[in-house]
């Protein structure tokens, strides 16, 4: 399996608040939404930080992991008219593309 770890960073102007609702409570669903989430992602998930006395400050606002059985899969989901059309154009009105990082790795569950 294949998984893929969005880091990402909101616009300027755009509060932590705001950027948390619009990726929990709008991209997320607009995400989930379209049929080919259901074909061929394994496992969505978003992520924020919380305070966390003795760390220093999060490099970034949010993470989206995304899970894949292959690379054919993830090929489909990120070329599908959906996405392209619905998901994709979202994903600039609340993520500063500019800041975004991406790492793609093979999950090992140790515990």
């Amino acid at each position: 399996m294949i998984k893929f770890v969005f880091m990402i960073n909101r616009l300027d102007g755009m509060t932590t608040e705001e950027f948390v609702e619009h990726h929990r409570n709008r991209h997320a669903p607009l995400f989930t939404s379209i049929p080919e989430a259901r074909w061929y992602v394994r496992k969505y998930t978003v992520s924020h930080p919380v305070p966390a006395e003795g760390y220093p400050s999060p490099a970034y606002d949010g993470i989206t992991e995304i899970w894949f059985d292959s690379w054919a899969d993830h090929d489909a989901f990120f070329t599908s008219k959906n996405y392209t059309e619905l998901v994709n154009p979202d994903e600039s009105t609340f993520i500063d593309m500019k800041s975004v990082a991406v790492m793609v790795t093979e999950e090992k569950v140790v515990i």
